[in-house]
C-alpha cells in the first residue's frame, strides 16, 4: 500500500509543479488561446500537447527575436527535459480544463 501513496505522491508532484510552470503570463496566454480552440472535452489530451509545442517554440524563439541571441535547440537529449515537458503537459491539462469549464458555463453548455 505505501508504494501505491508513493506513485500517486508522484503523479501529484507532476501536476502540481506543472502548474506552476504555467502559471505566468506566456503560460496563461497559450492556455486561454487553447482553451478557446478546444470544443470538446475529448480533444483536451491533444490540445494541451499542442500548448506544450507552442510553450517549447516560444521558449526557443523569444530570445532570439527579442535579444537577438543565437538560436539553439533545446537539450532534447536530457532526460530532466523530457520531465520538464511532462510537468508542462500535466499544468497544461489542469489550466487548460478550468478555462474550458468556465467557457462552457460562460456560454451555458452550447456549442
Amino acid at each position: 500500500m505505501e508504494s501505491a501513496q508513493q506513485v500517486l505522491d508522484a503523479v501529484l508532484e507532476y501536476f502540481r509543479s506543472g502548474f506552476y510552470s504555467v502559471n505566468g503570463v506566456k503560460g496563461l496566454l497559450i492556455a486561454i488561446f487553447a482553451a478557446y480552440y478546444l470544443h470538446e472535452w475529448r480533444r483536451i489530451f491533444v490540445v494541451a500537447l499542442s500548448a506544450v509545442a507552442v510553450h517549447v517554440v516560444l521558449d526557443v524563439l523569444i530570445p532570439v527575436i527579442a535579444q537577438s541571441a543565437r538560436f539553439e535547440l533545446p537539450p532534447i537529449v536530457e532526460v530532466s527535459y523530457w520531465q520538464g515537458l511532462l510537468r508542462l503537459y500535466a499544468g497544461y491539462l489542469i489550466v487548460i480544463s478550468v478555462f474550458f469549464l468556465v467557457k462552457r458555463l460562460l456560454k451555458g453548455g452550447r456549442h
